[in-house]
């Protein structure tokens, strides 16, 4: 990916994150250098705000809450809460309907109002995340319910990365 334009200045020297909803990637940025990126999945219904949509909203975000800090790869989340379970190919078999949320959440929260706040656009309220998958899932394939799928080695990287409050950019 190329160094972006953008509606809003990037922190000139902090972390931010870019999502290319088209390309499916994630870059992480310090400032104006690119520091890394990864495939990631979006969701299946394509672009957009509508709670209940099964979309992936665009625009301006940032990092509300940064929930699984010590819980081991692979560890199952419902709620946002850890099951005590640590994902395996048996669970899977198992539970075939089950969208998995695993290892750590990255939980976004909108920062254009009537765009990706407030109302039935509510990033927040429609539980956006950034979230591990399991192993075998496409990446670089739109396939989400609406969140940002990443692989396990790629979330722990970009969580590393990051702090509460760290802006992220979804665009087309």
């Amino acid at each position: 990916m190329q160094t972006p334009r953008l509606s809003h200045l990037p922190p000139e020297d902090d972390v931010w994150l870019e999502i290319d909803l088209t390309g499916q990637r994630l870059c992480v940025w310090r400032g104006r250098d690119r520091e890394a990126d990864y495939p990631v999945s979006t969701g299946a219904a394509g672009i957009g705000q509508q709670q209940g949509s099964g979309r992936t909203p665009a625009g301006w975000h940032y990092i509300r809450a940064m929930i699984g800090h010590g819980m081991p790869a692979g560890s199952v989340f419902r709620g946002r809460r850890p099951t005590g379970e640590i994902y395996s190919p048996h669970m899977a078999r198992s539970f075939p309907e089950r969208d998995w949320i695993l290892t750590r959440i990255l939980w976004l929260t909108g920062l254009e109002p009537g765009v990706n706040r407030g109302g039935n656009v509510d990033s927040q309220r429609r539980y956006i995340y950034l979230h591990g998958t399991p192993p075998d899932e496409p990446m670089g394939t739109p396939a989400s319910h609406g969140c940002i799928r990443l692989h396990d080695t790629a979330l722990l990287a970009v969580f590393d990365r990051v702090t509460p409050g760290t802006p992220v950019w979804l665009h087309v």
